[in-house]
């Protein structure tokens, strides 16, 4: 059932997904020291990848530690997707293509999840990259609502050479606050279908989580990405100290650097429930401002000097706010790294619903709150009516998109739906600038405009006679 290859790097069982923004060099090592045996690089735009000698440059880094390592890629275009996969084949150990992510920008570029219907083109493409590169092709998916389509799904990858399949145990409906519990029951199926081997993902938020998927569904490894976010130790079984791990990411990053963006989107997740708590607020907002590794440290270092002495037990930590009481009780002080719990779909559209009465009622506008409890403003709520008054696009509107993207060499931005330069709106404004155009499509009347200045300036040098 296993094939060679798997074997050569270990037979992984703890693995870092593929994270947009987040599963970068500096990432990867940290959580390697803390327990993963796999990790998947972030994304890449196969299309850009192959056109951007510098998009190439600043997203894709590694090193001789960063092993075994497998590098994702998207994109709809079997050659584009084979010519990527060259580039980075002497540097991996395998190369995955991206095919579940339900995100809307992946719907407008027509990739991830929204080729899962597309099965000639699926073929296509992984047989393209199977004969382009000596590294093996593996897979992501989504499942669909059906367990019989998700298997027939898995076995039409497994025939045109996918040597590894990841199921997200998720529909590409369920994501957002409608995510939900992923059914660990189609991935077992799945599991019992196919021969090659397979990783779970969805679901997991700590080792016990990932005993109980390999228990039940009997894949090789377990696939996480929020549960890691919020806890890079999670494969090591242990709640890490956040200001800890925060500050041996930040000694990671002085060496692989990374966008403060990513860096501040870690340090969030990773403190995401001391910053619950009101008296956290200045810390908070120190982090939303860092700009330099040392702001980054700061916040570090003042949450440490707060809750180091309870940490110790030379103080008693009282939780005067109800944080940690309130909704899931997960009997962990605050410091600890822990997961992340979502509201179920029900209470959030239940939520909603209220949100949604109460505006209609005008109620008292500082009443109202939003999704995490905080208190909405008078410009959110005035957005939020704005956003129920329009009115449902028809589904004829919606499947007229066609998902093209921008004919820019570098650009992977969808098209203007109406551009008469097949271009996005930042390219299609480059090039009227550069060429004396008009789009009408896009509303950029750059020829016209200069073209009346030109008028009124002339206006001006001719004398009045009188």
């Amino acid at each position: 059932m296993n094939s060679e290859w798997f074997e050569s790097i270990g037979r992984p069982q703890y693995v870092v997904a593929p994270m947009v923004d987040a599963s970068e060099l500096a990432w990867r090592l940290l959580c390697r020291r803390h327990g993963a045996t796999l990790c998947y690089t972030p994304m890449l735009h196969s299309t850009v990848f192959t056109k951007d000698p510098k998009y190439r440059k600043e997203n894709f880094t590694t090193c001789s530690e960063d092993r075994p390592l497998i590098v994702q890629f998207c994109g709809n275009n079997p050659e584009t997707m084979a010519a990527a996969a060259k580039y980075v084949e002497k540097d991996c150990d395998a190369i995955d293509i991206n095919l579940g992510c339900p995100q809307s920008i992946a719907k407008r570029g027509r990739y991830g999840s929204f080729l899962q219907d597309d099965w000639e083109l699926l073929r296509k493409m992984v047989t393209a990259m199977c004969k382009a590169v000596s590294v093996p092709i593996t897979c992501k998916v989504r499942i669909f609502e059906s367990i019989e389509k998700s298997v027939q799904y898995a076995l039409m990858l497994q025939e045109s050479g996918c040597k590894l399949l990841t199921v997200h145990g998720r529909t590409r409906d369920q994501k957002g606050p409608l995510t939900g519990i992923a059914r660990w029951q189609h991935i077992k199926a799945i599991r019992e279908a196919v021969s090659i081997p397979m990783f779970a993902n969805g679901n997991i938020q700590c080792l016990e989580d990932v005993h109980r998927c390999l228990e039940y569904t009997k894949v090789d490894g377990v696939m996480s990405a929020e549960g890691n976010l919020t806890n890079p130790a999670i494969f090591e079984g242990i709640n890490a100290v956040t200001w800890e791990v925060a500050l041996e990411y930040l000694d990671l990053v002085e060496k692989y650097s990374c966008p403060s963006s990513f860096i501040r989107g870690h340090l969030f997740k990773i403190f995401h429930k001391i910053f619950t708590f009101e008296s956290n607020n200045d810390e908070r907002q120190l982090l939303a401002t860092a700009q330099c590794l040392d702001d980054f440290k700061q916040v570090c270092l003042k949450v440490r000097l707060k809750y180091l002495p309870y940490h110790q037990g030379e103080s008693t930590f009282e939780d005067n706010e109800g944080i940690t009481r309130n909704g899931c009780n997960l009997i962990l002080p605050p410091w600890l790294c822990q997961p992340y719990v979502r509201m179920s779909p029900e209470e959030h559209t239940q939520k909603m619903e209220n949100l949604c009465k109460s505006l209609d009622n005008n109620e008292t506008k500082r009443s109202l709150e939003d999704l995490d409890g905080h208190v909405m403003s008078r410009k959110k709520m005035k957005k939020m009516r704005r956003i129920m008054r329009r009115p449902l696009k028809p589904d004829a509107e919606v499947a007229g998109r066609t998902g093209e993207i921008c004919i820019s060499e570098t650009c992977p931005n969808p098209l203007g739906g109406k551009c008469e330069y097949r271009l996005c709106k930042k390219c299609c404004k480059n090039k009227c600038f550069e060429e004396d155009l008009d789009c009408k499509g896009h509303r950029i009347l750059v020829h016209t405009r200069r073209e009346m200045a030109k008028q009124f300036a002339h206006q001006k040098e001719v004398p009045c006679l009188s």
